[in-house]
């Protein structure tokens, strides 16, 4: 477990290098750039989007089958194609077209943010910048480094926010009165509690590891910038050194790890586990209208903080349609299309 996640700060941390055939760009998709937007809306009127994106939660995929491809459909007359894929899929996809040398992507909008922005940033595979074309970003805040920056780095237009998350854990307020603030007193929770708790070991739970990480940093602030290997060395061994103090009072003594949140909220929704955790804060009021969870679920963030991100929409350099995938975006910015994206 150790060394795997280890791996993992380090991977995230890393310098991507890749060489490769960057391909021509179709003439179409070369014009966009200079095109104002009313252009913009007439190329991509008519056209398919393609867009991969995560698949996991059925409320995103309601509101994307439901009510984004038929209003895109009526007011655009575009076709908006949605595949399942994240992370490293998509980065794989993409590295493989670059690496044939097609002038053409398969994919024209993906929903991206963090390692993969990170890793198409520097194998050179998103198009931008592209965002100040958008009429709706002007309700949008650049100048917020929750928005503006993503894992370290400038956005640059080579992204449109599409929501903000912040990690929240989840517990059953019947079981828990009194849930645990901060690492000592989750200690102390599950040593009086044993089974109860536990952490996925994919994204969510790489993201608690991270939070537990900056805690014992020093708290908010405390490891921004790029990497700092000599900081790593300095706190990655007191987090290694709490996880083997918790490990076990977890669920199955800290043996094995659910894979994923999804098997997670189940065996909370069981009452076999006491927590559940969320990159998504409103997830808990989802899940309670949902009817998976107990009506007395309730959501918090610790008083040391957790992380909070924003989640982007990226446009593939070789898209064919880059006008579509920009409709597409601005309309996912709207107004309206936001209100209705927070309507459970």
């Amino acid at each position: 477990m150790t060394n795997k996640i280890t791996w993992i700060f380090l991977l995230a941390a890393a310098t991507l290098q890749w060489s490769c055939s960057s391909g021509p760009v179709s003439e179409k998709a070369e014009d966009t750039a200079t095109l104002t937007w009313p252009q913009v809306e007439e190329q991509g009127r008519g056209t398919t989007v393609n867009l991969m994106m995560w698949s996991g939660d059925p409320l995103i995929n309601a509101y994307m089958q439901n009510y984004v491809r038929p209003t895109l459909k009526e007011q655009f007359d575009i076709d908006l194609q949605i595949a399942n894929g994240q992370g490293s899929t998509i980065v794989q996809n993409l590295m493989a077209e670059l690496q044939a040398g097609k002038a053409e992507s398969e994919l024209d909008l993906m929903w991206i943010n963090g390692e993969t922005f990170y890793q198409l940033r520097q194998i050179d595979a998103l198009y931008g910048p592209w965002t100040d074309k958008l009429p709706n970003a002007r309700y949008i805040d650049f100048d917020n480094p929750f928005i503006g920056v993503d894992f370290q780095q400038p956005v640059n237009g080579f992204e449109c926010p599409w929501g903000n998350v912040q990690m929240a854990i989840i517990y059953d307020s019947l079981k828990v009165a009194d849930p645990p603030q901060g690492r000592e007193a989750l200690l102390a929770f599950v040593q009086a509690h044993p089974g109860r708790f536990t952490f996925d070991n994919q994204f969510t739970g790489l993201a608690f590891l991270k939070v537990l990480l900056i805690d014992i940093a020093g708290g908010r602030g405390s490891l921004n910038g790029p990497f700092d290997e000599a900081r790593y060395n300095t706190y990655a061994p007191q987090l290694w050194d709490y996880i083997r103090q918790l490990k076990p009072y977890l669920w199955k003594e800290g043996r094995t790890y659910p894979e994923g949140v999804a098997p997670m909220h189940q065996m909370f929704a069981n009452s076999e586990l006491w927590f559940t955790m969320s990159h998504n804060d409103c997830e808990v009021d989802n899940k309670i209208l949902q009817g998976l969870f107990p009506e007395s679920a309730r959501a918090y963030v610790w008083e040391t903080g957790t992380i909070q991100n924003s989640h982007y929409m990226g446009i593939s350099r070789f898209s064919p349609n880059k006008a579509g995938a920009m409709v597409v975006c601005n309309f996912l910015i709207s107004p309206e299309a936001q209100y209705k994206k927070q309507d459970p």
